[in-house]
């Protein structure tokens, strides 16, 4: 292994992130007994202008008198974008009003660094004067192809930062900005010969597993198509992804069942991990497991898989 090696940030079960619209408050008490691990309250594409400011109004209520950190949930808050009149105040009256009960901010369609850290220093600052005890994490949304040209940088200038904790594809604002043609947020042209969002989410994932950050993978839109979703879910899975937005309640347990190691899986892994530490005993680098041959390289994909399960088991209890 190289001596240059990047720690993640924080360490959080997010196979499902829950989309909420700001605007809409009656969704706060279902989304708050969904089971879902994440949810983002939305302030941003979700919520038309005109109710930009009650959104805000609303989301900080919600934050203040419900119990999400109870109920299991991670709470985060998607803020308007840098480019808008919106997000100064997004960021100073969540603080300032709730900031001892926001886990993350999702800050959208960053482009460069910079992004990133005109919020850090703002919640820098912010928690300093409020005297808060907890630092708010920033997770990004990769959904531009400027963002997506400079997602090495921000994934590594981040992680120094500290803040940072993950990245997420947004593929609907991705495709717009690369005038992709597409027929279904998340879904397959026909046209294209496999996956088209195959290299975008492998360039995020890498980015994020290099500088140790946790890789989201962004909405699937029809919510009549749960096969569809499941696809997607498994392909971004299968890249190294930790999870998956839902917009809709009925896709949380799809995400679930996607992301969490099923029981053969887990106990394979453990057998690998045994069977290795027998191995080493004997003075062997390497072993035989069912037939075929297990070395460190296998043992460190072992480890990632029990170490998930049991974070995902300690979640649920």
């Amino acid at each position: 292994m190289s001596h240059t090696l990047y720690q993640a940030n924080a360490q959080r079960v997010q196979r499902c992130e829950l989309a909420v619209p700001g605007s809409n408050p009656d969704m706060f008490e279902k989304a708050l007994k969904s089971g879902v691990d994440y949810i983002f309250l939305d302030l941003e594409d979700a919520v038309a202008p005109d109710d930009k400011l009650q959104a805000r109004k609303n989301v900080i209520q919600a934050i203040n008198d419900l119990d999400w950190e109870g109920h299991g949930i991670t709470l985060s808050v998607r803020i308007n974008g840098l480019d808008t009149q919106y997000m100064v105040r997004d960021v100073v009256d969540l603080v300032e009003q709730a900031g001892s009960k926001i886990k993350t901010l999702l800050v959208p369609k960053v482009g460069v660094y910079g992004d990133v850290y005109m919020v850090e220093a703002m919640l820098n600052q912010l928690e300093m004067q409020q005297g808060l005890k907890n630092r708010i994490g920033i997770e990004a949304l990769i959904e531009t192809a400027l963002g997506m040209a400079n997602v090495e940088d921000i994934a590594k200038q981040g992680a120094i930062g500290g803040r940072l904790e993950a990245l997420h594809f947004g593929v609907a604002d991705y495709a717009a900005s690369n005038r992709a043609r597409t027929v279904n947020i998340g879904g397959l042209n026909p046209d294209y010969p496999g996956d088209q969002w195959h290299f975008a989410i492998s360039r995020m994932t890498v980015a994020c597993r290099a500088y140790g950050l946790r890789p989201i993978d962004g909405p699937f839109g029809d919510i009549k198509d749960p096969e569809g979703y499941k696809a997607g879910a498994r392909r971004a899975a299968a890249l190294g992804c930790e999870g998956k937005w839902a917009i809709h309640p009925s896709q949380i347990a799809l995400a679930n069942e996607v992301f969490t190691p099923p029981p053969a899986e887990v106990e394979k892994a453990k057998r690998i991990l045994e069977a290795l530490k027998e191995a080493a005993a004997q003075g062997k680098g390497a072993a035989a497991l069912d037939g075929r041959l297990i070395d460190a390289a296998s043992e460190r994909m072992a480890n990632n898989i029990v170490r998930m399960a049991e974070a995902i088991a300690a979640k649920t209890r």
